[in-house]
Order: structure tokens, then sequence, then C-alpha cells
């Protein structure tokens, strides 16, 4: 396919249109390997020096770069991933790049093909400014799952002095969001006869015990955290399985819990937390016995509001044409910011798109609002790499 040279709207619909559901989520998904073939080819014939890193077997990531940094300029990565989720239930062609009423649909539109697209033609359109730093555009595998494509793009050893995760933000500048720690809670109790109150211990029952330490955790401890743009961290019980008959005392019970975290909270600090409160209730119920182990964890993430790579983006939205609106909010979900800041880049989101329409049965993307974000990364670009 033939997509002119910076053309955003061009460029998503030919994203869309590859089925890029993550393998890992969906059994029998294609995954990364297509949508990475045709995205680095069109940045190939647009110019770039691309290549493809494998971050999982048949799963690559696109690397492509404008420039090479000079003694005192900055580098700068567009970031974003390629992978999606499942179709089931979608209300329309979830690959058919329809296009209706200036809205692109399609599995990915919004999360977070758009951000795709417009991170790579804003690089595009200022390839030929003879920028004094690097631009580093990297398309990434797995974000819906472990991230294994940007996990695998820092070990390589590629760095920048900052970087925009395009994820869909509306295009509001978003610093910040929760990170989140999965945890098992396994309560165990004593088998025994239904009709032997006195030799069983019921270990689902126990479970409950934990449940309602975890609402008053969740009711009046952790409302007491807050954060600036992310507010207070939470705690749900997800899943919850234990027993094997009617007329058998459980001998044990699995709470999946997930807690979500904000800045300064770690998975050890979490962990700790469950096991206070678990102590707590075997302080009254002197035969109450639970593990708790923490199953998967990503830290949160959080940029200062007047860190320079803030500061530029603010700059690059009101330069525009009439200028534009700022707006710096805390982004709901995480994303693969987290994992850039750990590894010592700012990294803050800003994209085009609904973080509302992600996942959802009917999923859509402003055109409009995708050429703009286009427009505001590249004179980002500009003012963050500096120009020869």
């Amino acid at each position: 396919m033939r997509v002119e040279r910076g053309d955003v709207a061009g460029l998503l619909r030919e994203l869309v249109r590859v089925d890029s559901r993550n393998p890992t989520l969906v059994p029998g998904g294609p995954g990364e390997g297509e949508i990475a073939r045709v995205l680095g080819d069109i940045l190939a014939s647009w110019g770039f020096d691309v290549e493809w890193r494998e971050a999982a077997p048949g799963r690559p990531n696109v690397i492509a770069r404008i420039g090479r940094a000079e003694s005192g300029a900055h580098s700068l990565m567009f970031n974003g991933h390629v992978d999606v989720v499942d179709v089931d239930g979608m209300t329309h062609d979830a690959w058919g790049s329809i296009e209706k009423d200036g809205k692109l649909f399609g599995r990915g539109a919004s999360d977070m093909k758009a951000g795709v697209a417009a991170m790579c033609a804003a690089a595009a359109r200022v390839a030929d400014q003879s920028l004094a730093g690097e631009l580093i555009v990297a398309a990434v595998v797995d974000e819906e799952f472990e991230s294994l494509g940007t996990r695998a793009l820092i070990e390589s050893g590629v760095r920048a002095d900052a970087a925009i995760v395009t994820e869909p933000t509306q295009l509001a500048i978003m610093p910040a969001h929760r990170g989140f720690v999965w945890l098992d809670v396994t309560t165990f109790g004593r088998a025994a006869h239904g009709s032997r109150w006195d030799l069983g211990v019921d270990a689902i029952r126990h479970a409950g015990l934990v449940l309602a330490e975890l609402e008053r955790l969740d009711a009046h401890d952790l409302p007491r955290r807050s954060h600036a743009l992310l507010g207070r961290p939470s705690i749900h019980a997800s899943l919850i399985n234990g027993g094997s008959g009617m007329s058998t005392y459980p001998d044990r019970c699995t709470l999946r819990l997930e807690r979500r975290t904000i800045p300064g909270e770690t998975a050890d600090e979490v962990r700790w937390e469950i096991e206070a409160l678990c102590a707590t209730v075997a302080a009254r119920q002197p035969d109450f016995r639970a593990e708790v182990r923490v199953t998967l964890s990503q830290p949160p993430s959080d940029v200062a509001l007047d860190a320079p790579i803030v500061g530029a983006l603010e700059r690059a939205i009101r330069g525009g044409a009439g200028g534009g609106e700022v707006r710096v909010e805390g982004m709901s979900a995480w994303t693969d910011a987290a994992l850039l800041n750990d590894a010592g880049i700012p990294a803050i989101c800003f994209g085009p798109g609904d973080m509302g329409l992600a996942h959802a049965t009917t999923e859509w993307v402003e055109l409009r609002e995708v050429e703009r974000a286009t427009e505001i990364l590249a004179r980002l670009a500009v003012d963050w790499c500096g120009v020869k």
C-alpha cells in the first residue's frame, strides 16, 4: 500500500485494517508481526531508517530514528503500542476502517493506533528540518498484557531525554497514572464432613473476615492518601474460589485482589499492608491462617508538573493557529510510561482518542483530533530537539 509522507489519516486507515490482536490475551490472535511489517514498510518509504527488533518470537518492535543528537541537544522518544484486545461483541467491522461523520471506526482506532499514526506522521513532517537532537519513534508490542515491547526496548539500551507515550488522552497532558498490584490471599481451613462442626474449619468464612477488613481499608484508610492529579488509591476483590462440595467444610479459599497504587506506593508495601490486615483477623480468630502472594505488579508513573517536557508540550499546544487550551490531568489506566520513567526517561501521556472507548464494543476516533495531535507533536519535536 502507498501512503503519502506525513498523511496521518492515510496511515491510520492502514493500521486499523490490520488485525493485531494480542495472542496472549486472545487465543489464536495473530499478534503484531503483520502490523509491524506494514508500519515499518510505510516508514521506510517515507525515508526513515527502520529497525525491526523482536521482543518475543514473531512479535517485533518497530524503531525508527531521525537525526543524531549533537552535543548539548536533546533527544525525544515517541512511544506507542500496536497490539489490541479482542473484538467479541463489536457493533461494527473491527478491521474495516469505516469513516462516518469525521470519525474512523475500528478496533484500536482510539487505543491506540491513532496515537501511533500521529507520532509517526509528526516525525515525518519534521524529518527535513535538520533537527539538532534525535527523534526516536518506537511502535511496541504487548502493552495490553506484560509490556514485553517496551521492556525489550529499555533492555536493549534505547534511551532518550524525554518521552511522549501517545495513549488516548483527548489531547490533555497526563504526567501521572496509577500502578497496580495483583495479590492472591489464600485462607486455610480443615476439611470435614458438613455435620462435624467440631472438626471442620471453614476457609471460605475466614475469607469473608478478610473481605470485611478490606472494606475497612478501602473505606477508611486509603482515602487518607492522595495524589494531586490521581486522587486516592483503591482496592477491590476481583475473584474468589474455594470449596469442594455442599457437605464438606472447605479447606482453602483464594481471594484475588487488585490494589491500584498512587506514586510513592510500592508492591512490597501493598503486600505488607495485606499481611497486616490478615494479622488483625488472626488476632481475633485463633484458627485463622492465610498466605499472601503478589502475582503481578506494575508501578505508578509520575512526572513533575514543572518538568521541562511538560512545559515544552504546553508550548506546543499553545503554539498553533489561534493557540490551544492546555489541560493537565491524571491518567486513569496504566501505561508503558511507568516503565520508561523507571528507566530514567521522563515520560508523559498525550495523544488523540478517548480512553473511555478503549476495548469497547464501539471504538472510534475523531480524525480532526488525530490531525491536531500530529501538528502538536511535530511542534514539540522541533522545540525539544532544536534545529541546526
